[in-house]
């Protein structure tokens, strides 16, 4: 499976509304990574909705499973994930990037509560990740850890040393997802960084592999369902997205990755593009 399967169902109200919290953001801080955002929308809200234990009265709860997004820039997409199960109010969004705000460009652990790990620097979360199961196991947890890393990411030879890691401890309390939407900020990675075989690099680091289509909500709450893919292996699931899925005229377009001093009258087209702002 290359590519997002063309038969992905439309995108229902609940994936709408999330992106609308999306671009409530990104009108409160007039910049943000859009494209990264919202090819994520899906893949966190079935961890969140369907497969995540967690309590937002009690983030540091000690049983909680762990979600760590190492593509930090992505972060839009987790801020409307914590806001939407109360973790903070909504109103945060209208303050994201404002110098006095919890919500910054990338994920700070410490300053919004439901945030496993600060990702400005991008490359680490696996490492970071590696090291709460390792805990886990040590502390007879039963938690889960959750890593989500973009393809452009995966450039970085930190993420390898860390699966090499993962696979040597067979850590099994943990599942990478590729957020493999095929695009990083200058071009596609087929032409900065070709990383086929992707799935065989994953196997031969020790992972059990599986592919889904990232935004098909009822695909990816099976695959998640079924982890561990082996008891005695960590798991990796290769998620095929599409870069600005849900607004049309920013899919698969390299420009809309991050973009700055957002007028009102594109905030107007975005919100038009998913439904509009009281749909």
């Amino acid at each position: 499976m290359s590519e997002v399967a063309s038969s992905t169902p439309p995108l229902d109200e609940r994936s709408l509304e999330l992106r609308r919290l999306v671009v409530r953001a990104l009108d409160g801080g007039k910049r943000g990574h859009i494209g990264s955002s919202l090819s994520l929308i899906e893949i966190l809200r079935v961890l969140y909705d369907d497969v995540l234990r967690f309590d937002p009265a009690r983030p540091d709860w000690p049983e909680r499973d762990r979600c760590i997004l190492s593509k930090g820039h992505g972060c839009i997409a987790l801020y409307a994930l914590l806001a939407d199960k109360g973790f903070f109010p909504p109103a945060e969004l209208d303050r994201f990037c404002h110098v006095d705000a919890i919500l910054g460009g990338h994920p700070e652990r410490g300053k919004a509560p439901g945030i496993e790990a600060s990702t400005g620097a991008l490359g680490h979360g696996l490492s970071i990740g590696a090291g709460m199961a390792l805990a886990a196991r040590m502390q007879k947890r039963s938690s889960k850890v959750f890593v989500i890393t973009g393809d452009g990411e995966i450039n970085e030879g930190s993420v390898w040393e860390a699966a090499l890691a993962t696979g040597k401890h067979k850590l099994a309390n943990l599942t990478v997802v590729v957020d493999y939407n095929k695009l990083q900020s200058a071009g596609t990675t087929r032409e900065i960084q070709d990383l086929e075989p992707l799935a065989d690099k994953w196997t031969s680091f020790g992972f059990q592999v599986r592919e889904v289509d990232g935004h098909d909500v009822d695909a990816l709450r099976t695959c998640f369902k079924n982890l561990p893919f082996d008891g005695a292996k960590p798991s990796a699931v290769i998620a095929h997205t599409i870069k600005g899925k849900g607004v049309s005229f920013a899919e698969s377009d390299a420009a809309w990755h991050h973009k700055s001093r957002l007028s009102d009258d594109v905030i107007a087209e975005l919100y038009a593009a998913i439904g509009g702002r009281d749909a």
